[in-house]
């Protein structure tokens, strides 16, 4: 039986100055839908770029008081609004699931669980991280940077909040946060925690809204870093925006990431573990192996290994709990990955599983989208060299390592991506030679303590770890 939700989640106010405030130009609501059957199951308020220059205002006020915190208040601080993220943890992982698709289980773990251990890092960092150091005659110090505007996505709403938020809070810095309509519930969540954790007035700030409004924050002459998650075209836009200010840039962009099987690889395992990865949250993963490179002699092996595993991820509403996979988190996401599918089929790739079909047996309204695999593609396809954000998985034969390699580093991306060896040296090697801020060798587990960040299109900085706070830091160097 498909759950249908009744309660409709109203955010009628932003966060600004310690305070929840009725945006200053009124302006209809921003209706938010459900990925199951696209019902509308919350609202949030439309500010406008006055709200930004309230919001900006605040930061940089706070931001004297805020940054001369010691490492250990701001600990305390980051550890509480953790705290009661945990304690939300359910609540949730219910509105990440309704809102992007993912499965509810799944959205604890992942969506939910993921992020309150990077918030958590971030105040652990504070107790060992050198913020002075002595260089011969110099002490080079380390100081907040200022302002930080922060511009997140849909696909990981809460994650994508913390990995800006978490390291911007820990170096001293204050936020403006402009999240996307399309999955803001946990987003506002969050700006409820601060605020019961006690954070100071001014130090994070919300103001949702449309376009308009992130490309106010972006330019912005009282911010002095922009860091911005979102799509290639999206990214260079806000990157031309700050760089009128000379203001730093973070940027977390696409991918179209290879996961690269060599010959000698436990083959069931390299490609069952391509499939789940490729699939996460429906494809619309950033950081996805969406290019699955088998050695052609084993490439009819690989395929029906793939289309084993596909079949083992069920396709459903998000909070039932057999689901396996879910629908995407819009129509838009929806039509663009089905368009792809019918691409792939154009181009001349054997479609193994899946396909653009809407299923039939699925609440009427979702935005669901079936698994698919495409076999024999070639790296000029377009299948193959795009970026979909959505359920699909190319798996492209190659002729030895060497090509491997060069298929591998023949795209426009390069945020991550994978390498299967029963030698682990040659994996090392392999690892070493893709142009790829990521390298996972053998299903190395995610470390949140390592950058996280893009060569190429794929982005500017890091996130996560000691990378991430410092993309927030100044270097100061004092001579005596």
């Amino acid at each position: 039986m498909f759950r249908t939700e009744t309660t409709l989640r109203t955010y009628d106010k932003l966060y600004l100055d310690g305070a929840w405030v009725s945006p200053t130009v009124a302006a209809p609501p921003t209706e938010v839908y459900s990925a199951a059957d696209g019902s509308v199951i919350a609202t949030v308020p439309a500010g406008s770029p006055a709200d930004i220059d309230n919001a900006v205002a605040a930061g940089r006020t706070a931001f004297a008081t805020w940054s001369v915190t010691t490492p250990a208040e701001r600990a305390a601080l980051i550890t509480a609004i953790a705290d009661a993220l945990e304690a939300r943890a359910d609540e949730l992982a219910e509105m990440t699931a309704l809102e992007v698709g993912m499965p509810r289980k799944l959205a604890r773990r992942v969506q939910i669980g993921g992020p309150v251990m990077v918030l958590r890092s971030f105040a652990e960092m504070l107790g060992t991280y050198e913020f002075s150091r002595e260089v011969n005659n110099s002490l080079v110090v380390r100081e907040a940077a200022g302002v930080v505007a922060a511009i997140t996505p849909w696909n990981y709403p809460l994650n994508q909040v913390i990995a800006k938020v978490g390291p911007a809070l820990a170096a001293g810095c204050t936020v403006v946060l402009k999240p996307s309509d399309e999955a803001p519930s946990p987003v506002f969540a969050f700006a409820e925690c601060c605020n019961s954790a006690g954070l100071p007035a001014g130090v994070f700030n919300l103001v949702s809204g449309g376009d308009e409004v992130g490309k106010a924050l972006a330019a912005h002459t009282g911010v002095d870093v922009v860091s911005f998650t979102g799509s290639t075209a999206a990214g260079a836009h806000v990157a031309q925006a700050a760089g009128k200010n000379i203001n730093r840039v973070a940027l977390e962009l696409g991918g179209k990431s290879a996961n690269v099987i060599l010959d000698d690889a436990d083959l069931e395992k390299a490609v069952t573990s391509g499939v789940n990865n490729a699939m996460l949250n429906s494809g619309q993963t950033c950081a996805a192996w969406t290019r699955m490179l088998v050695p052609a002699q084993l490439h009819d092996e690989a395929v029906a290994i793939a289309e084993k595993a596909i079949a083992k991820l069920t396709l459903g509403h998000p909070l039932e709990d057999g689901t396996r996979l879910g629908p995407l988190a819009s129509a838009d996401q929806q039509a663009r990955v089905r368009s792809y599918i019918d691409i792939g089929i154009a181009e001349g790739a054997t479609l193994v599983a899946g396909g653009s079909d809407v299923p039939a047996d699925l609440p009427a309204g979702g935005y669901y989208v079936r698994p698919t695999v495409f076999a024999d593609v070639k790296p000029s396809m377009r299948i193959a060299r795009e970026e979909i954000f959505g359920p699909v998985l190319s798996i492209l034969p190659y002729s030895d390592e060497e090509e491997a390699v060069a298929i591998a580093n023949d795209t426009d991306y390069g945020l991550h991506g994978a390498v299967w060896s029963g030698d682990s040296d040659r994996a090392m090697k392999v690892a070493r030679r893709l142009r790829t801020g990521q390298v996972d060798v053998n299903g190395g587990a995610w470390n949140p303590l390592a950058p996280f960040g893009g060569y190429k299109k794929s982005g500017l900085g890091r996130e996560y770890g000691e990378a991430a706070l410092e993309e927030y830091l100044e270097t100061k160097s004092i001579q005596r």
